[in-house]
């Protein structure tokens, strides 16, 4: 005879129950077997003790029984598959609150690169503004500084005594145009290279020189810089002079004789 091999896989699902139920439904069965198996319903003394007390259930109970652990079979198939679907939809619903969760994850992440992207965008558009305004701030045009022209004298005793009461003025030494002209007039009469070769300062051998007939040695210790060195030059020659008598009488107006 061939093996059931299905029912020995049905078999192997069954529960502590199921097997208990089957056990009993086999006793029942061979209980029933023996009981007809003697005729005239009577038994012996072997057959009453090898029956026991299973030989008291009837064939009516035996389907009820039979019926019973086939109902209680089925309905634990049922519950199996009620449990098998509610695990399936609680899967389901994890899975969906998941998806959920990441697509909302998802969205917060690209609103946010989105919010970072327009910020550096207004960042980046207002440094440009910035930059364009500086740069055309630079660029604006703005009136040119005049240099101022460089003062001109004629060259003459006029534009001379102009030329170092300039000088006087910048360098502190007092002194005015009339004081300058009315010494120069009595000194050497205007010549610039005018030279005393009579008195005692030429016999000495060192004559007075210039507009203003200074002495070499008095000509170098009150030079005023920013003039030239030469004695005989009418501006260098009168703002030494100059500078020699506001040391020694206070202003060239003060001198009115030989100094």
């Amino acid at each position: 005879m061939p093996k059931n091999i299905k029912f020995r896989e049905r078999s192997r699902a069954l529960t502590r129950t199921h097997k208990i139920a089957i056990a009993g439904v086999a006793t029942l069965g061979a209980a029933a077997v023996a009981f007809s198996a003697v005729p005239g319903g009577q038994t012996t003394t072997s057959q009453a003790a090898g029956a026991s007390a299973p030989v008291a259930y009837g064939s009516g109970q035996l389907k009820g029984l039979q019926s019973g652990v086939s109902e209680q079979l089925a309905g634990d198939s049922l519950q199996s598959k009620a449990t098998a679907v509610q695990e399936k939809a609680k899967a389901a619903e994890a899975k969906a609150k998941a998806e959920a969760a990441a697509k909302k994850k998802a969205a917060a992440e690209t609103a946010a690169k989105k919010k970072a992207a327009a910020a550096a965008a207004a960042k980046k558009k207002a440094q440009q503004a910035r930059e364009a305004k500086e740069a055309a701030s630079r660029s604006a045009k703005r009136t040119p500084v005049k240099a101022a022209a460089a003062k001109t004298y004629t060259n003459n005793l006029d534009g001379w005594i102009k030329h170092s009461l300039d000088i006087m003025k910048a360098k502190g030494i007092p002194g005015s145009y009339n004081g300058l002209h009315r010494n120069i007039i009595r000194e050497s009469s205007g010549n610039p290279n005018a030279i005393n070769n009579w008195d005692i300062n030429a016999i000495n051998g060192i004559p007075s020189k210039g507009l203003l007939q200074v002495i070499p040695p008095t000509f170098k210790a009150y030079h005023v810089p920013g003039t030239s060195w030469n004695i005989y030059d009418p501006v260098a020659n009168i703002t030494a002079a100059a500078n020699y008598a506001a040391d020694k009488y206070g202003s060239m107006d003060n001198v009115n004789s030989a100094y």
